[in-house]
């Protein structure tokens, strides 16, 4: 349960939600799609409360890279392009060159047109996220939502996948929930959590400097490295 948590998030800003399980960072996001809504205060897009948009509209603003891919039985084309007949394969091929989901894509039989299991199961973790790196390029909403985006890749993928991350933050309005901190160091802001609360809020060099609870998930995770 959040409490009295109020903050504003500017339009191109880059902004990292940070805290232990349960610290209320995933709410935040369900709120902001509207999968339930606020019983106290509101949520504001432009000035506009939320509620007072359709869900149509509110979740085209948003495009949503979770830690656990859906990927759908099909080709490469289909899972980018998600039944929007409107997407050409030139935004589609270029979604998929600026994340480098490219290079894997060549390799396969068909191209876009290679088979994708249900769950993308003959897929890699890495080239999973690299797909829902790309569907949500192409389809350019303004705003990016990331949930745990890295936490299930290796860290050599990771760097790849950090590469395709800044490519896909560029000139987007992102909202990214974070479990290794090294993915949002260079955010232009950072928001602490813990226990329903924003506790702290700056970037992370201002946030190591203040010896609070930042400083010691910082510390934590990579006394473990």
């Amino acid at each position: 349960m959040l409490r009295d948590v109020s903050f504003e998030v500017r339009t191109g800003e880059r902004v990292g939600l940070v805290g232990a399980t349960g610290a209320g960072k995933t709410t935040i996001l369900n709120l902001l799609l509207r999968f339930y809504d606020v019983s106290r205060g509101r949520i504001t897009v432009g000035g506009v409360d939320i509620r007072d948009m359709s869900l149509e509209e509110l979740r085209s603003l948003y495009g949503l890279v979770l830690q656990d891919v859906h990927l759908f039985s099909g080709t490469i084309r289909s899972n980018v392009r998600l039944g929007n007949g409107n997407m050409s394969d030139e935004v589609i091929e270029r979604a998929l060159g600026a994340v480098h989901a490219d290079r894997f894509i060549a390799a396969l039989p068909g191209g876009l047109d290679a088979p994708v299991a249900e769950r993308g199961a003959t897929l890699s973790v890495g080239q999973k996220q690299l797909l829902s790196f790309a569907r949500a390029l192409a389809f350019d909403a303004p705003v990016l939502v990331l949930d745990e985006a890295t936490s299930s890749v290796d860290t050599e993928t990771e760097w790849q996948i950090r590469d395709a991350l800044a490519t896909l933050m560029h000139g987007r309005t992102t909202i990214a929930i974070a479990h290794r901190l090294s993915t949002i160091q260079d955010m232009d802001r950072i928001l602490v959590f813990h226990k329903g609360q924003l506790r702290e809020s700056g970037t992370h060099q201002e946030l190591l400097a203040e010896r609070g609870l930042y400083r010691r998930l910082f510390e934590l995770q990579y006394s473990r490295g």
